[in-house]
C-alpha cells in the first residue's frame, strides 16, 4: 500500500463529535454566521483540504489553490445543513474531496486547454550536465503523473483509505473499474519510480 508521508494531521474517524471537540463549537457558531468561528476552521483545516485537493489534480498548485479555496466557499454555503453526525473534519474532507472530483469530472469533459500558469508547474530545473535537480520526480511528482482516473483512485484508496464501494460510486464506475484503475497506477507509479531510481 503507498504511503505518502503526511504530518500533523488529526486522527479521524466518522464518529460524532463531543462535546469537548473544538470543532463542533466552532461548526455550530459558523454554522449560525459567524464568520470569525469559521476563519478558525478554515486555519485549522486549509492544510489538509488542499493537501488531497493538490493529489487530485496533480499538484497544480494554481488548481488546488483554487479549489481550496471554492471547497471552503461550498463549505460555508452548506454548514447551516450540516447535521453534527460526523466529525466536521470528516464532513469538511468528503466536501474537498467532491470539490476536486467534480472539477476532474468537468475537465474530462471539456476540450484540452492551456493551464495557465500550472504549465509551470510540471517544468523542473536541469542542471548543466542535464541531470534534474531538487525539482526532480519524487513520490508526489510521480503520482501527479499519473493519469487523472488512476490517479483519483490511488489517492483515495491508498492515501485517504476508501474503499473501492466508496470510490467507484463518488467517480462513477463500476467497483472492478476501481480496482483496475488502482492496479494500474501502482504499476505506473513502480515504473515510473524505479526509472528514476
Amino acid at each position: 500500500m503507498l504511503t505518502l508521508a503526511v504530518t500533523n494531521w488529526p486522527a479521524d474517524t466518522d464518529a460524532p463529535q463531543g462535546a469537548d471537540d473544538p470543532d463542533n463549537a466552532l461548526a455550530r457558531l459558523a454554522s449560525a454566521g459567524d464568520m470569525s468561528a469559521f476563519e478558525a476552521l478554515y486555519r485549522r483545516h486549509t492544510g489538509r483540504v488542499h493537501g488531497v485537493i493538490a493529489r487530485l489534480v496533480g499538484g497544480a498548485s494554481a488548481r488546488a489553490e483554487d479549489l481550496t479555496q471554492e471547497a471552503f466557499v461550498r463549505a460555508w454555503q452548506a454548514l447551516p445543513g450540516y447535521r453534527f453526525e460526523s466529525r466536521f473534519s470528516t464532513w469538511l474532507h468528503k466536501l474537498a474531496v467532491n470539490t476536486a472530483l467534480m472539477e476532474l469530472r468537468s475537465r474530462r469533459s471539456r476540450p484540452q486547454q492551456d493551464d495557465g500558469e500550472d504549465v509551470f508547474d510540471a517544468l523542473g530545473s536541469v542542471d548543466s550536465a542535464g541531470h534534474a535537480t531538487a525539482l526532480g520526480l519524487d513520490l508526489e511528482r510521480a503520482v501527479a503523473t499519473l493519469p487523472p482516473r488512476a490517479r483519483a483512485v490511488l489517492v483515495l484508496h491508498d492515501v485517504e483509505g476508501w474503499k473501492h464501494e466508496e470510490i467507484a460510486n463518488e467517480l462513477g464506475m463500476a467497483v472492478g473499474s476501481s480496482k483496475a484503475q488502482l492496479h494500474r497506477a501502482r504499476g505506473l507509479l513502480r515504473a515510473r519510480l524505479e526509472a528514476h531510481a
